[in-house]
C-alpha cells in the first residue's frame, strides 16, 4: 500500500548499510504483498518478473513490462537516488534494458542511466520501458580509447588490465544520434571480437577437459548480434558455466577450483556451496574474472581509437565525453577488482591532459572512493571547469541500483547534473 512505502522509506533513508536497506525493503515488500528474491546481502526483482522482462527479444520484453505494470506498486522516487552507469544486456548484466529500468525504479530511484560497453544499443528499448514506467532517464555509453600521442602515453590511469588505454563514459547521448554513435563503434566492436577469440584460444590451452567456443558459448550469452558489446566477462561467464557443467555445484565446485589451484576466500567459499542462489555462475564468474583474465589476457589496440577522434566525436555529436576517474583501490566494491595503484600518484597531470585533449567532464564513483580521493578529484574539478557526473556500475545481481552516499548534500551537485543531462539530451537546452 502507498502508505506502507511512504512510511517504511522514511526508515529506510536513516539506515547505515546496504544489507539494511535490502533486509528493510524485503521486508516492506513481503508485508505489501511482493516477493522478491533477496540472498541476505542485496535484494533483486521477483525472478520471475525479471525473466519476463529478459525474454529474448525487445519488443517482447516491452510488451511484457505492459503487463507486468498492470499490478505493480512502486515506492516512492527518492530524489537523492540518481545512478546513471546501469549495464545492461548490451554488454554484461543480469538485466535487459527493460529490467533494469524496472529494477531501478523499484529500487525507489528518482532516475538512471543506460551505459553499456562499446555500444548503445540498448538505449531506445531503455528509454521506452522508461516512458511506460513513467522514470526520467539518460543514456550513454563507455568506451576505452588509446592515449597514444598524449602526456599519458603509456602511464596507467583507469584500466586495471592494460597502461596507455584509459576507460571514458559518453553521457547524455542526443536521442536523434544514438544510431550514428553506434554505428561508429562498430569496427571498433569487431576488432574486440577478434581479441575475444584469441583470448578463448588461451583459455582452452590453460585448462585440461573444457573447450570453449566463441560462437557456441560464448557469443549466445551477449546481444552482440543486435550490435551489442562483448567483454572479458562474456568469457568468463561462460568459462563459470563449462565449469558448472562438469563440476556441478556446492562442494564438488569448491574441490574443482582447488584442484585447478584457486584458493578461496571464506565469503567465495559460502558462495560456492549456495546451490540455491538463482544466478551462481556470477559468483563463479567473479572469482574466475580475478585468478584468469591476468592470465589470458591481450592488449587491446585495433579496439580503441585514440582520445583525440573521441573527443572530436563527441563534440560533433553534442555528447558529453567523461575520464572515469577509478583511484588507487585498497578493497573492491564487486569482489573482483584487487587493491592495486592507479592514477592518484600523478592526477594534476591526469586532469591538464584530458582538458587538453577536449574531455570536459570527469564522472566519479562517491562509494568507491575515500574522502581524501573525493575532495583532491573535486577541486581539480572545479579549478580546471570540468562537469562533474556521478553513477555506479551495476553488472551483478548482488548489487543494490541505490548510491547510498548521495544521500549526503556534499554530493547534490551530482544529483543537479543528472538533471542537466536529462535536460540536454531531449533538448540540447541544458548546460552540462
Amino acid at each position: 500500500a502507498p502508505d506502507l512505502w511512504a512510511a517504511a522509506f522514511g526508515c529506510l533513508l536513516s539506515m547505515e548499510g546496504a544489507e539494511e536497506i535490502c533486509w528493510g525493503l524485503t521486508f516492506l515488500r513481503e508485508r505489501s504483498g511482493e516477493h522478491f528474491a533477496y540472498d541476505g546481502g542485496a535484494f533483486m526483482i521477483d525472478i520471475a518478473i525479471l525473466e519476463k522482462l529478459n525474454a529474448p527479444a525487445r519488443e517482447e520484453r516491452l510488451a511484457n513490462l505492459r503487463e507486468v505494470l498492470k499490478t505493480t506498486e512502486f515506492p516512492p522516487m527518492v530524489p537523492q537516488y540518481i545512478n546513471n552507469h546501469i549495464h545492461t544486456t548490451y554488454s554484461f548484466s543480469p538485466y535487459s534494458p527493460t529490467a533494469a529500468v524496472y529494477a531501478a525504479r523499484m529500487e525507489g530511484l528518482c532516475t538512471a542511466g543506460i551505459i553499456d560497453h562499446d555500444s548503445i544499443s540498448g538505449a531506445q528499448e531503455f528509454l521506452a520501458a522508461a516512458e511506460l514506467i513513467g522514470m526520467p532517464v539518460t543514456v550513454g555509453m563507455e568506451c576505452r580509447v588509446s592515449m597514444n600521442g598524449t602526456a599519458l602515453e603509456g602511464k596507467r590511469t583507469n584500466n586495471p588490465d592494460q597502461v596507455g588505454v584509459s576507460y571514458m563514459t559518453i553521457q547524455s547521448v542526443p536521442h536523434d544520434k544514438i544510431e550514428t554513435l553506434n554505428a561508429w563503434f562498430a569496427p571498433y566492436r569487431a576488432a574486440r571480437g577478434r581479441r575475444n577469440r584469441a583470448m578463448v584460444e588461451k583459455i582452452n590451452a590453460l585448462l585440461d577437459g573444457i573447450a570453449l567456443d566463441y560462437d557456441r558459448d560464448v557469443l549466445p550469452l551477449s546481444e552482440a548480434k543486435e550490435d551489442g558489446g562483448v567483454t572479458e566477462r562474456h568469457l568468463m561467464y561462460a568459462l563459470a558455466k563449462k565449469m558448472t557443467q562438469k563440476a556441478g555445484k556446492g562442494q564438488p565446485m569448491a574441490d574443482y577450483l582447488a584442484s585447478i589451484g584457486l584458493s578461496l576466500s571464506e565469503k567465495q567459499k559460502n558462495q560456492m556451496l549456495d546451490t540455491a542462489y538463482p544466478f551462481y555462475e556470477y559468483d563463479l564468474l567473479g572469482i574466475l574474472k580475478s585468478a584468469f583474465v591476468p592470465k589470458i589476457y591481450i592488449d587491446a589496440t585495433d579496439e580503441c581509437p585514440n582520445v583525440r577522434d573521441v573527443a572530436k566525436l563527441c563534440q560533433d555529436l553534442d555528447a558529453l565525453l567523461c575520464y572515469a576517474y577509478l583511484g588507487d583501490v585498497t578493497a573492491s566494491v564487486t569482489g573482483d577488482k584487487k587493491a592495486q595503484k592507479f592514477e592518484d600518484e600523478y592526477l594534476d597531470d591526469v586532469i591538464a591532459c584530458i582538458k587538453s585533449c577536449g574531455i570536459r567532464a570527469v564522472t566519479y564513483m562517491p562509494t568507491r572512493n575515500t574522502p581524501e580521493q573525493l575532495a583532491r578529484l573535486r577541486r581539480l574539478c572545479d579549478e580546471n571547469g570540468l562537469f562533474q557526473v556521478s553513477g555506479e556500475d551495476i553488472n551483478s545481481p548482488r548489487q543494490s541500483f541505490v548510491i547510498k552516499a548521495m544521500e549526503n548534500p556534499l554530493f547534490s551537485n551530482l544529483i543537479d547534473a543528472t538533471w542537466k543531462l536529462i535536460g540536454h539530451e531531449k533538448t540540447g537546452s541544458a548546460s552540462c
